[in-house]
């Protein structure tokens, strides 16, 4: 216990929401008087919710409400939540029975998901919401980042959703030069808004020549 909270970065006043955070049903089931991590994993769900919609919120002002949500939801989902419970081990400290550590609970998705969200309960418990709040940002504002590089780097899509507000308009990338020998290309494209050229780009590929064209309209619409 003592040394997985040094992996969890707090130090816990009473200890057993820690050890109820680890203890899986089929542990508990086999004996008196052990409580299970489902009433503090429903409790976590919810605190991990609420941490993560305000730092969105609050950081990420340019994504519209669907964005957000979508966002919120890759962040909370199963998947996520197991793989940041493999990046601490968690697996190797559950209470599970022996049945279902050898079945491949320590590793199953779904156990791995709930205890997380048990284990942010319990700091939320002992600790209070900022000591929640800064174990789950140690996770999540990492992948948060990654994804609005990947959203803003993505200028066609960013281009598309905004023209797309106006079911009248239309984009058309238009190849408009292409030069250099095949082993060292260069091509140059227009984006077109109807019929008007709003940008051009120049890249060695025609995907980024698109990419570079759509950033320039962007930047001469005001985005």
């Amino acid at each position: 216990m003592e040394e997985f909270c040094k992996v969890l970065g707090y130090n816990f006043k009473n200890i057993s929401y820690l050890r109820t955070a680890l203890t899986h049903s089929s542990y508990a089931n086999e004996r008196k008087g052990i409580v299970c991590n489902e009433r503090q994993e429903f409790l976590g769900d919810s605190v991990l919710s609420i941490i993560v919609s305000d730092y969105i919120f609050k950081h990420c002002p340019e994504l519209p409400e669907g964005e957000l949500t979508k966002l919120r939801a890759s962040l909370v989902c199963e998947k996520t939540l197991a793989s940041y419970a493999r990046s601490i081990d968690l697996g190797s400290h559950l209470l599970l029975s022996r049945g279902e550590s050898k079945s491949g609970g320590r590793n199953r998705p779904s156990i791995l998901a709930d205890a997380f969200e048990s284990v942010i309960a319990a700091i939320y418990l002992d600790g209070g919401m900022e000591n929640a709040r800064k174990f789950v940002l140690s996770f999540v504002v990492k992948d948060i980042k990654n994804h609005k590089t990947k959203r803003f780097n993505d200028y066609k899509t960013r281009l598309q959703e905004i023209v797309q507000k106006n079911p009248e308009e239309k984009i058309s990338y238009v190849l408009t030069g292409e030069s250099g020998p095949d082993h060292d290309k260069h091509f140059t494209v227009e984006v077109h808004l109807n019929s008007n050229v709003v940008g051009k780009g120049g890249g060695r590929s025609k995907k980024e020549a698109e990419q570079q064209a759509a950033r320039e309209a962007l930047e001469l619409m005001g985005y």
